[in-house]
């Protein structure tokens, strides 16, 4: 009795020493640990695909494509090296849905999950981490601007919410795409199944399809395309602005923060720019739009917009867009979707700031503006950065492809984009690449997910005081 009460304190020491070690950890730095969390997901599920049983040929799996599906299902991006439909077996497409679901959480959001499971609380730590996901500002040291995105007591509503909305928008997609599978011949089991895994891969923003013929089936069924947007377009505009959203919808009043309006105004700019410039720039495409009436024109534009902004999903052959097109997508892909959200890109909200930027230097004013609120200069600071950053990766990524391949540059850019962007749409490069393209484009998406100040967060050294300030003297700019 003795020796096995000796054995239990043993045991919950040990424990205690391990959660003690993790919350050091995670309070010295909050962005490693996220990573780090994120990366070990990666590692098991890399593990987990490259098992006979994951296949539906009940063989291994190479580490190439088992690594690249799993970055690509955690970061719910959407691109793959492997028929997706085809290759996996039934748990392996369970492990596909179950990993969109853990990497539409967010990687600091995951964290703090984590790091509530560890410490049995919600504390003050945790709180800051998952704060962080939604106000990338919190990643540094020092003051916060007051106008943040969510504030640190709304956190826990905040994580409520993010598995609230997605139970049920999933839902509620799932049920709007239910009878469709049904109209179109499919039993009852392969019709709740499809709907479950198409109303996930929309939310999420990844764009897999459980079916070998994709969305070609239903190329012309606006209810089931109008679902998915829903769904992308919801799972883009971020999490804070869901919560927003349905606290003035409880309370009845229209206070809505300059995050929720910047976000829901720029969202719709691209949105409504996106189509009118597939419209312009393909409606003499054959391959395309051209063969098409104008009603039908507009509608397959809009949903590109929508998907080029995250989505991933497509009713055409990407590789068939004109040139200008491509390059459209491209812009759209690595602006991506709304902060804190499951989309990628470098958000909505930067591209924002840095045009209220260049508006007010045009102007000759010191100062931001938008919606009778001042914006600081530290947002812009962080702007900047993150725009930097992420054109680096999607330059230096590019150039890797491109000495890989030998592919034309224009398709290279775009799938490094989408990567970055975490989109999942694909001219037909990353399935054709070899194993040192697949790495590097793998290494792309874990960077595009975990987001460009995060990583930079994570590499660079704490913030120190800085004690003196040099003479001032301005250069040349422009």
């Amino acid at each position: 009795m003795r020796t096995t009460q000796a054995a239990r304190r043993g045991s919950a020491a040990a424990g205690g020493r391990a959660r003690a070690a993790v919350n050091a950890f995670a309070q010295r730095s909050p962005s490693r640990f996220a990573i780090l969390v994120f990366a070990l997901l990666i590692l098991v599920f890399t593990l987990l695909f490259s098992l006979p049983f994951a296949s539906a040929s009940g063989t291994w799996t190479g580490l190439a494509d088992s690594l690249f599906t799993a970055v690509s299902v955690i970061c719910v991006t959407g691109l793959s090296t492997v028929d997706m439909a085809t290759h996996w077996s039934v748990f392996g497409h369970l492990l596909v849905y179950i990993g969109v679901q853990v990497g539409a959480v967010g990687v600091l959001t995951m964290a703090s999950i984590l790091g509530l499971v560890i410490s049995r609380r919600l504390g003050l730590r945790a709180k800051l981490i998952a704060a962080s996901d939604s106000n990338p500002q919190r990643i540094h040291a020092g003051p916060v601007a007051e106008g943040q995105a969510v504030l640190l007591g709304d956190v826990g509503k905040l994580l409520r919410t993010v598995a609230i909305s997605m139970v049920v928008i999933e839902g509620g997609i799932a049920l709007l795409l239910f009878p469709r599978m049904l109209i179109a011949g499919m039993d009852v089991g392969s019709s709740l199944w499809e709907s479950l895994y198409y109303s996930a891969m929309a939310f999420t923003n990844t764009g897999f399809a459980p079916n070998t013929e994709g969305l070609t089936p239903f190329v012309n069924d606006y209810w089931f395309l109008g679902a998915l947007m829903i769904g992308v377009f919801l799972g883009a505009i971020g999490f804070p602005v869901i919560l927003a959203i349905a606290s003035n919808l409880r309370k009845r009043r229209r206070r809505w923060s300059i995050h929720v309006k910047l976000t829901l105004l720029t969202s719709v700019i691209l949105l409504a720019a996106g189509t009118v410039l597939y419209i312009v720039l393909e409606y003499d495409n054959p391959k395309t739009f051209g063969r098409l009436d104008a009603g039908h024109t507009v509608f397959q534009s809009l949903f590109l917009s929508t998907m080029s902004r995250s989505g991933g999903f497509s009713t055409i052959p990407i590789q068939d867009l004109h040139g200008s097109s491509l390059l459209v997508t491209d812009m759209l892909m690595f602006i991506g979707g709304g902060s804190a959200s499951t989309a990628g890109g470098i958000k909505v909200t930067t591209l924002a700031v840095l045009f209220l930027a260049a508006f007010a230097e045009a102007r000759g004013v010191e100062s931001m503006d938008a919606f009778k609120r001042r914006i600081p200069i530290d947002v812009l600071r962080l702007s900047v950065a993150v725009a930097l950053w992420g054109a680096t990766i999607v330059a230096v990524a590019s150039i890797l492809i491109l000495q890989i391949t030998k592919a034309p540059l224009d398709h290279v850019l775009f799938d490094v984009i989408s990567a970055f962007a975490t989109c999942g749409l694909s001219t037909g490069l990353t399935e054709k690449l070899p194993d040192a393209g697949v790495y590097v484009m793998a290494a792309t998406m874990f960077c595009g997910r975990v987001g460009t100040v995060t990583l930079a967060a994570a590499l660079a050294q704490s913030q120190r005081k800085q004690l003196y300030q040099n003479p001032e003297e301005r250069p040349l700019v422009g």
